[in-house]
Order: structure tokens, then C-alpha cells, then sequence
């Protein structure tokens, strides 16, 4: 095995050999220990840092991070001479994530959310005109709804559907509006206003409410999850019997548990620093 050449701000070694290799492209490289010098904490970082992390003369980091400015991967403060990670370098990251390493992710705060509320707490992706759910957790309340990893149900009419149509951008809203159109014509216009009252229901409050629309003993709130990588939004939702999730308590005390839950998700997305299951509380129950 050859040497390996290691930064510490580095998340990979690589080996001396390989950059001997006529395909390795050192500028490429160079470029990639400039990204990976910005850790979780870091916001903005001066010219002079960057070259102390990367080891590179200051002459090649001010070529890579123009280059990088210019490609919208770092953000530039010409004032003060600084840089940070742009969104575009998260939507790399994020695009590796699938729907399961979401769900895996979110699991921590959703067992949090359950015990907080003792409901169920599902995570949904959208799929045509229905929702699945890619997880779902049980507390320990006695009456608790029975779906599970799997569960289709239908976008219009629940809870879960509706934060996906309310935190979606307005391309995604238009292809699903098409479907939904197409699947049931003579429902469409009901449907659709009905929409538009949980679009206003979400500016107001933050979440979405199904109260006994879907199923006639089943309320449940909605909130989306937008990891501002350009994909789908996923959707999270507090459900459970319509006798007890209501009034003050639904949205008084599980309405805010719920969005403030929705935040700490995507924020762990994004910074990187998910929880290991198991290690540590939610946000703040």
C-alpha cells in the first residue's frame, strides 16, 4: 500500500501513488480540499485560512476558490476577502441521500415527536397521487393508528399529502395538479379548492390539518420538510384517534412540536450532524 497523504480538515486520505497516475487530475483534486476545509461550524472562512488548511501556496487558492466562486459553489465577501459553502455544494451531498437515509436520519426526533404527543408520526415522500410512508413510529399511547412503513394514501385528502402540496414549489405543484386532474375529473374542482385553503391554513399556522376528511376517526397535522436541494419536499405528520387530537392540544401544543421538529430534520441534512439513534434528546421536548 502506498503512503497516504492526510489533511485534517480532510474527510479522505489519498494515496500518494495514485496521484502519480496520468489520470488523476491534480487541479481537480486541489479544488475538492479547498470544499472539504469548511467543517459543520465554519461559515465563513478568510483567503489566509484556506491556504493553512489545504497546505496550497495562497496564488493557487485564490485561482481555485475564483474558480469555485465562479461555478456558484462558494460564496465570495469581496469586503472582507472571505468564502463560504454554497448551496450547490449541499445539493451534491443531498443527492446521495435517498429516501431510506432520510428516513434513518429523521428517526430520532420522530421517536421524540411520538413520546412527546403519544401519537403516531409518519415521514412520506410522494409517489403519483398518493403519499408513502418511508417511516413511522408508534409511542406508547394505548390507541395508536396501525399503519405502517409502505402505507399509500391519498395526496388530496390527508394531512401528509397536504404539507407535500403546500412546501412544494410551484413546477412540482402544477405536474401533480395534472394528475390529480387526470385521475379523478369530477373531483378536481373541489379538490383543488380545497388545496388552496391549506396552502392559506400553512402561511397562517405553519402546518396542515386532516380532521376526519380521510378517515372519519382519524385528525392528523402536516408539515414539509424542504432540503433546499431542488428535490421533492418529504412530509411529516402527527396522527392518531379524532377524539383526542383536537382543539387547543392539536394546535396549541402539537402544532408547534411538529413544525419545530420539521426545522431540526432539515437542519441536520443539511449540516451533516445527524444524531446517532438512540444518543441524544430531540429538539427540546
Amino acid at each position: 500500500m502506498g503512503r497516504q497523504r492526510q489533511n485534517p480538515y480532510q474527510s479522505v486520505a489519498v494515496p500518494l501513488d495514485s496521484t502519480q497516475d496520468r489520470r488523476f487530475v491534480a487541479a481537480l483534486a486541489r479544488g475538492l480540499e479547498v470544499l472539504r476545509s469548511f467543517t459543520p461550524r465554519d461559515q465563513w472562512l478568510p483567503h489566509h485560512e484556506l491556504a493553512r488548511r489545504t497546505g496550497l501556496a495562497p496564488a493557487t487558492v485564490s485561482r481555485l476558490t475564483f474558480t469555485l466562486t465562479q461555478l456558484g459553489y462558494l460564496l465570495h465577501r469581496p469586503a472582507t476577502g472571505e468564502y463560504a459553502i454554497s448551496p450547490a455544494v449541499l445539493a451534491l451531498g443531498f443527492s446521495a441521500l435517498s429516501n431510506f437515509d432520510l428516513a434513518r436520519i429523521a428517526r430520532p426526533w420522530m421517536d421524540d415527536l411520538a413520546e412527546a404527543t403519544q401519537s403516531a408520526v409518519s415521514l412520506g415522500v410522494r409517489h403519483g397521487t398518493t403519499m408513502v410512508y418511508v417511516a413511522h413510529c408508534r409511542s406508547t399511547a394505548r390507541l395508536s393508528l396501525g399503519l405502517d412503513v409502505g402505507t399509500r394514501l391519498p395526496l388530496a385528502e390527508t394531512a401528509m399529502g397536504r404539507a407535500w402540496w403546500c412546501s412544494a414549489s410551484e413546477p412540482w405543484r402544477e405536474r401533480v395538479a395534472q394528475l390529480l386532474a387526470a385521475e379523478r375529473p369530477e373531483r378536481w374542482s373541489s379538490r383543488q379548492s380545497r388545496l388552496r385553503q391549506m396552502q392559506d391554513q400553512m402561511a397562517r399556522r405553519g402546518y396542515v390539518t386532516s380532521e376526519g376528511e380521510w378517515e372519519s376517526d382519524i385528525a392528523a397535522i402536516g408539515a414539509g420538510i424542504d432540503l433546499g436541494d431542488g428535490r421533492e419536499p418529504l412530509a411529516l405528520t402527527v396522527g392518531g384517534p379524532a377524539s383526542r387530537l383536537q382543539g387547543a392540544l392539536l394546535h396549541d401544543t402539537f402544532g408547534p412540536l411538529l413544525v419545530q421538529t420539521c426545522a431540526a430534520i432539515a437542519d441536520a441534512v443539511r449540516s451533516g450532524q445527524w444524531r446517532t439513534p438512540g444518543t441524544a434528546r430531540g429538539p427540546g421536548y
